[in-house]
């Protein structure tokens, strides 16, 4: 039995849709540049890495679901999901892994091509955070708190804003923020080494097994 792809036309099952197949090729290149990333293939489906994340019970998708949720192809579903921006960058899923996997490096890959792709979660504008965040950082060498939140609310919710006056006048009456934002000495370096980075890219690690695109399951990652 077939079912049908609007994108792709008919597509057998187990067999990715041709969004899917573009998605698991631009995931797969990210974790070539990630050292250990070819570790994937040997997770075991212990779920050390959802017991040790001190976040999980607030993510849809669970570190351990994230690995087996690639292999059955749905990528796009995973671009959607909270969990990888819930992540909390703590390095305890990798640390603790029993087959030393990056599980934290393979959530910022799949980060990274939410924000390349524009795929997001519904109802869920943290990444509109984290975009305002970065702009600051390169605009001014360091976080203002106070276009943070003004860019972050007329973006998302803009009454939000007097739900937090209260909060954001105590901060601000105990020299805690700045109405004006303060640049950092020679931000004009700093730029230069930013755009100079963007230029490069990660360190390479060969893959010796060969990447299979069309199909899901551990096929799909040469196992």
């Amino acid at each position: 039995m077939k079912t049908l792809d609007p994108l792709a036309g008919p597509i057998a099952p187990g067999v990715l849709s041709k969004t899917e197949q573009e998605l698991r090729t631009a995931f797969l290149e990210e974790i070539d540049r990630i050292p250990g990333g070819a570790r994937l293939n040997q997770c075991i489906q212990c779920g050390t890495c959802t017991a040790s994340c001190p976040v999980s019970h607030a993510m849809d998708v669970t570190p351990r679901q994230v690995i087996a949720m690639f292999r059955a192809g749905a990528i796009e579903e995973l671009l959607e999901s909270r969990t990888i921006w819930l992540c909390a960058s703590c390095y305890h899923c990798t640390l603790r892994c029993p087959a030393q996997i990056h599980i934290t490096d393979l959530i910022y890959a799949l980060k990274r091509i939410a924000i390349e792709e524009g795929i997001f979660p519904a109802r869920f504008p943290v990444h509109v955070m984290s975009e305002t965040f970065t702009k600051n950082v390169k605009r001014y060498g360091r976080n203002y708190e106070v276009g943070l939140l003004l860019r972050y609310f007329l973006r998302t919710k803009p009454l939000g804003l007097f739900a937090q006056r209260r909060a954001g006048y105590a901060l601000w009456r105990h020299g805690r923020i700045k109405l004006r934002p303060d640049k950092i000495k020679d931000i004009d370096q700093l730029r230069k080494i930013i755009a100079k980075a963007e230029t490069f890219d990660l360190p390479q690690e060969k893959v010796t097994s060969e990447k299979v695109t069309a199909a899901v399951g551990y096929e799909s990652i040469g196992r």
